[in-house]
Order: structure tokens, then C-alpha cells, then sequence
């Protein structure tokens, strides 16, 4: 076999010429006869050379294709950039500017002199990105654990609670403290730049780079617990949840704000425009408290309630003239800038939402109601037995007693439950028309209603129709059991006479300035006329003797150089958690001067534990305390006279001077 060569490298091998088949030159003869070529069965003969298709349908075809996207695209920028740009371009609005709301200034509540008692104040929530805190990220081991020990004292937090925070997974955003002074987020800038300082020399380079701030706002209460209880508080999101911040919180709040600006990967574009509008700030409310007087009844009440190791106490001032509420303090209170460590027991306001029995301090107005009915006179006669029974229960004095001949002076000098009951008796021919007179006088005094204030959870206290009374409660009734009031209610009785028999609706509110500095006066208070201006001067002269004469229970409350009137109180107190009788409710309520009033001071004190639980001693030093602070205060001048001596009792064979003796 003779050797082929070999091709060279990029050659390829020459074709070899066929081998002709032996049956000759035309091959066998066709089917059909004839002869003709062999051809192999598949394909070119072994070692042709290929022959390429043609190429111009392949391009024609590419070339259609190619047209069909190219028109597919023109058609859709067609569609996006004139038929639906509008549209399109409002969605990219959307994404591209992005809104922020602006927190409008809340108002602040202030004085009657314009001394703010609750305001707002820049503040910092200090915020962090978990994400920073990563191994990856911080390139500190454990630095979570080492930010929080360094973070704790700055926030006042704890710093395991800290440390699980900027420990948190798969978080772009935690809150690590809220309201944070401008100073506290200095000090953490400051802590920030020094590690990054000396990064290098401790090994801690950019440990609290992650920590950040957002500016917000925060209410704080300068004078910490004065008057928290009239106040209120606000919850977290900076709205009122409590007293007065409650019940103007739509006026404190204001109008808050937007800005829009434009944004790209979260970053403001400053060359886009900024569109803003300007939050409007609330409005501010001038209370008529006395800062001063507020602060002497706080101190007066607290005092008493720890000697006394009672429940509660509340102070109420009213002027008498206009009404205005000089001070509400109570006892214990609470600091409403520090209410995660108060009691939720004291975070009201108790001389408004608490309900008692005021007990004799009520017996002003059944006295009122005698004397104005013209049944009796403060000189009338009352023979008061040592006991006295009506129905089937018997009653009887504080004291034991044999048989007293008092005028009718002498029965409100000594708190005469007994001699209470037979003059209330003659406001009718029947008990059943005793009690609606008596009950008429209730009425406009305002026991059984609201006081006027609209105060969130005021309590307008019990007192049933008439009709409803049961045999009990006909006696009872008349001197202070059997009805309940709030302390503001129980107020407004003294200061209605005190005011010349006419009372004037209470009121916390001088005024409102608005966003635009003008002042708005609170609207006139409601006067309704309950007795003549004689009767009124009745009971005065009836009262003064409880504080002046030497048989009166409220000795302790006398003021050297003014007459003072006054009348305690001692009632059986039901227990809000069983629903019985169990302690005592003590009060003295009054005013002065007594020739020329001006000021009324009401104190109560529930369920006094340790020394004495009678009015006169436990509240008479209170009333007297606030009583000398309040007319100093108010500059109110000495009486010119001593008070009127107005005979408390009698000689049983002197007839009455006036009205029928009561028996």
C-alpha cells in the first residue's frame, strides 16, 4: 500500500480520486433500462468539499426581526413620553418628593400672671441603626454590648435593654430613648467624636457612629407636682391624656405643618425646591390659679395627709366675687414629668372626680333654706333632746348630752345633728314637704350637677329625687349623710353666701391667646341668685359664731384681724372598695373677711388614721395656714370691726325673740 503524506499544519488533505467501480463506466442499468452514475445513497460522496446555503433569506429574515423589536420600542416611547407622560410623570412625583409633616408648637398653660405652668420644649428621640452594629459593620467584637455600657448613663436606660436593641436582627431602626434634652444629645456627640478620635488607641473606631437623632418636641411642668392634678399630663405622642391638658388639647395641639422636598436614594436634592407650609402653633391658656396661693395649699395639704397618715386630702380657693378658682391642690400628687415612677392612684384630680359625704359642713344649706323660708331666724329657739328617734331609728349628737336649749346660732355653733333635723322639719307641714323645700334649696346650690369646669371626670356627686328618699335619708339629709358632692361643689356653698347669697359658676379659665397674640377673655360666669342678700347675712352671723364663740367647733380656724366664718365637718366616709361606712371624712370650709368677703378656702382629708379625725382640728389648721397666705397674697385688708357676738343659746323662760321654737 503505497504511504500517504501527511498534510502540513493549516492544509487541508487533497481529495482522492474516486475509485471507478469494475461494472464499467455507467454503472448497472436503471429500473426503467437504461444505465446511469452510481451515486452513494446519503450525502456527497466521502471527501467532497461543503457548499454554504445561500445567506440573503437568513438576513431578510433577521432584518424583520430586528424592524419588529425596533417598533415594539419606538411604539412604547411613544406611549411613555406622549400618550402617558402625564400620568407617568405624577407616579414619579410621587416617589421622587417626598412629604414630611412639621409638629406645630403646642401651647402652653400658664398663671393668672402669665407664669407658664406647663410648656414645650425642643427635644431629641435618640435613635440607632442596628445594621452599624453588625461585626461587619462596626469591626469591634461585641459592639453592641460595648455601645450600650457607654450609652446607659448618657439615656438613663439600662444597658442590657440597650444592648438587645442594637443587637436587633435584620433592623434598619431602633428607638432608644424619647425626648431627650438638647444637652443629652450633646453629650453623645461629643462621645461620638472623642471615639472617633482616638479610635486607633482603644480599638473602637466609629463605636456609635450608628447612634443618631431626630429632633421633635417635649412638654415639661417647671414647677414639677404644683398643681399636676389640675394640669394633667400628655402621653407619648405629646396629646393631653389628663386634666386640663385633656380638655384643651385641640387648642394646645395646633396645626401642624408639611414640607415636600425632592429625593434621590434617600438624600434631599436642595437645587429641586422645597414647598413648605408653616405649622401653626396652639394656643396658649391662662388659668386663673395663683402660683403662690397653689403653692402654700399644696404645701398645707401634704403636710396634713403625712401627720395624719390619711388617703388623700384637697385644698379648693375660690374668690368669692368672680368665682375664679385660685388653687386646687391635692395630696399625695404626682410630678407629671416623671410619670413612669407615679402612683396611677394619684394621677387625677380628687377635688373634682372624688364623690363623698360632706357630712356637717352640708348643714350651711339647710340652715340657709330655714332662715330664707322665714320658718326660723338665728335666734329661734331649739330645745335639743339627748336623743332623738324618728322612725324606727334613733339619733343622736357626736358627744353625749342631756337636754340643750340653743338658738338656732347655737345649732350650727355645735354641729347639732338632732337640732339639724327638728328645724329642717318645719320647712313643711309634712316630712314629705320638708324634704322637696329642702331639696329645692339643694338643687341651686348646685349639689346633684356639674360644676361648670367641664373638667374630664368630674363627678357631679348623688343626690336622689325627694321621692326617692328613704326614711333614712329624710334625716339624714339635712346634715350631710345620705348626698354626696365633689370638694368643688361643697366650695361653691360657702362662696354663694359668702357672695351675698348669689353663686357664681366656677371657672379655671381667664383666657386664650391665639397664634396671633390676641387675648381672648373666658366667657362671664352663670349667676343665679339661691338666697336674699339677708339670708345671707344670717348665715354669716351663724357661721362666725362656730369659729368665735366659745362653744363653736372651729376655734382653730380664727385669724387675728379678721372675722372669720366657718364650719367644720365630721362624716362617716364610705370605703370606695367594700361600698361601706369604714374611717372618716373630715373638712372646714369658710371665708374671709367675714364683714367683707373675699376669699373662700375649703379642706378635706379622707380617712386620717393617727391623731385626731375631727374637722376642726385636723382641717381648721390647714384652712387657717392657706386663709393668712391667701389675704396677704391678695393684699386684703384687716376688718374694722369684731365680729357680731350672736347668742347661742337660751334661757328657757325667755320667749323667742323670732320664729317658732322647734321641738
Amino acid at each position: 500500500m503505497t504511504e500517504q503524506k501527511r498534510p502540513r499544519p493549516g492544509q487541508l488533505p487533497r481529495p482522492t480520486r474516486p475509485v471507478r467501480p469494475a461494472v464499467g463506466p455507467r454503472g448497472p442499468p436503471r429500473a426503467g433500462g437504461g444505465r446511469g452514475p452510481v451515486r452513494p445513497p446519503h450525502g456527497p460522496p466521502a471527501g467532497a468539499a461543503l457548499r454554504l446555503g445561500r445567506p440573503k433569506p437568513r438576513l431578510r429574515l433577521l432584518s424583520v426581526l430586528l424592524t419588529l423589536v425596533m417598533a415594539a420600542f419606538v411604539i412604547r416611547l411613544v406611549q411613555v413620553q406622549i400618550v402617558d407622560a402625564t400620568t407617568l410623570d405624577a407616579k414619579a412625583d410621587v416617589n421622587r418628593y417626598q412629604p414630611v409633616q412639621i409638629a406645630a408648637q403646642r401651647g402652653d398653660i400658664t398663671d393668672r400672671d402669665g407664669v407658664p405652668l406647663a410648656t414645650t420644649v425642643d427635644a431629641y428621640d435618640i435613635t440607632a441603626d442596628p445594621y452599624l452594629f453588625t461585626p461587619g459593620q462596626a469591626k469591634v467584637s461585641g459592639a453592641p454590648q460595648k455601645a450600650a455600657k457607654l450609652l446607659a448613663p448618657l439615656l438613663g436606660g439600662d444597658a442590657k435593654t440597650i444592648a438587645a436593641q442594637l443587637a436587633t436582627p435584620r433592623s434598619r431602626y431602633v428607638l432608644l430613648a424619647r425626648g431627650r434634652s438638647p444637652q443629652v444629645w450633646n453629650q453623645v456627640k461629643a462621645l461620638q467624636n472623642k471615639l472617633a478620635g482616638q479610635a486607633s488607641e482603644h480599638g473602637l473606631p466609629g463605636l456609635l457612629n450608628g447612634v443618631l437623632a431626630e429632633p421633635t418636641s417635649k412638654r415639661v411642668y417647671p414647677n414639677g407636682t404644683l398643681a399636676a392634678g389640675v394640669l394633667g399630663f400628655v402621653n407619648a405622642a405629646q396629646r393631653g391624656a389628663g386634666g386640663l391638658e385633656a380638655e384643651f388639647d385641640k387648642e394646645l395641639t395646633g396645626r401642624p405643618g408639611t414640607m415636600t422636598y425632592a429625593q434621590s436614594g434617600g438624600q434631599m436634592i436642595p437645587q429641586a425646591g422645597i414647598q413648605e407650609q408653616a405649622a401653626v402653633p396652639g394656643t396658649d391658656v391662662e388659668l386663673t390659679l395663683d402660683r403662690d396661693i397653689q403653692w402654700a395649699a399644696q404645701n398645707a395639704i401634704t403636710d396634713q395627709v403625712k401627720k395624719s397618715k390619711a388617703d388623700r386630702g384637697y385644698v379648693v380657693v375660690q374668690d368669692v366675687r368672680s368665682g375664679q378658682v385660685l388653687a386646687m391642690a391635692d395630696a399625695p400628687g404626682f410630678d407629671p414629668n416623671d410619670l413612669a415612677d407615679a402612683n396611677p392612684a394619684a394621677l387625677g384630680n380628687p377635688a373634682l372626680q372624688d364623690a363623698y359625704e360632706p357630712g356637717s359642713v352640708s348643714k350651711l344649706m339647710s340652715m340657709s333654706a330655714v332662715i330664707n323660708q322665714g320658718v326660723a331666724t338665728p335666734l329661734t329657739h331649739v330645745v335639743v333632746p339627748p336623743t332623738l328617734q324618728r322612725g324606727d331609728r334613733v339619733f343622736h349628737d357626736d358627744t353625749d348630752h342631756g337636754t340643750e336649749d340653743l338658738t338656732l346660732a347655737g345649732v350650727l355653733a355645735e354641729s347639732s345633728n338632732m337640732g339639724t333635723i327638728m328645724a329642717t322639719g318645719q320647712l313643711g307641714s309634712t316630712q314629705a314637704q320638708a324634704d322637696r323645700v329642702l331639696y329645692s334649696y339643694l338643687k341651686k346650690f348646685g349639689i346633684g350637677d356639674p360644676t361648670g369646669l367641664d373638667f374630664p371626670g368630674e363627678t357631679p356627686g348623688i343626690l336622689a329625687a325627694p321621692q326617692d328618699w328613704s326614711t333614712s335619708q329624710q334625716y339624714t339629709i339635712p346634715f350631710g349623710q345620705g348626698l354626696s358632692v365633689n370638694a368643688m361643689q361643697a366650695t361653691s356653698i360657702y362662696s354663694t353666701i359668702a357672695n351675698g347669697g348669689v353663686r357664681v359658676t366656677p371657672s379655671l379659665v381667664r383666657g386664650t391667646t391665639g397664634p396671633d397674640g390676641r387675648f381672648t377673655p373666658a366667657s362671664a360666669p352663670r349667676r343665679t341668685r339661691v338666697v336674699t342678700a339677708a339670708t345671707a347675712k344670717s348665715v354669716t352671723q351663724m357661721l362666725e359664731s362656730v369659729v368665735g364663740s366659745e362653744m363653736g367647733t372651729g376655734t382653730m380656724a380664727q385669724i387675728p384681724g379678721y372675722q372669720v366664718a366657718g364650719k367644720t365637718g365630721t362624716a362617716n366616709r364610705v370605703d370606695p372598695a367594700t361600698g361601706r361606712y369604714h374611717g372618716y371624712t373630715s373638712s372646714f370650709m369658710g371665708f374671709a373677711p367675714a364683714d367683707d368677703p373675699r376669699v373662700t378656702v375649703s379642706c378635706v382629708i379622707q380617712n386620717p388614721t393617727v391623731g385626731s379625725y375631727f374637722g376642726g382640728s385636723i382641717c381648721g389648721p390647714v384652712f387657717k395656714q392657706v386663709m393668712e397666705f391667701a389675704l396677704k397674697t391678695l393684699q386684703v385688708p384687716p376688718s374694722g370691726a369684731q365680729a357680731p357676738q350672736v347668742p347661742v343659746t337660751f334661757d328657757p323662760g325667755t320667749p323667742a325673740r323670732s320664729g317658732k321654737p322647734a321641738r
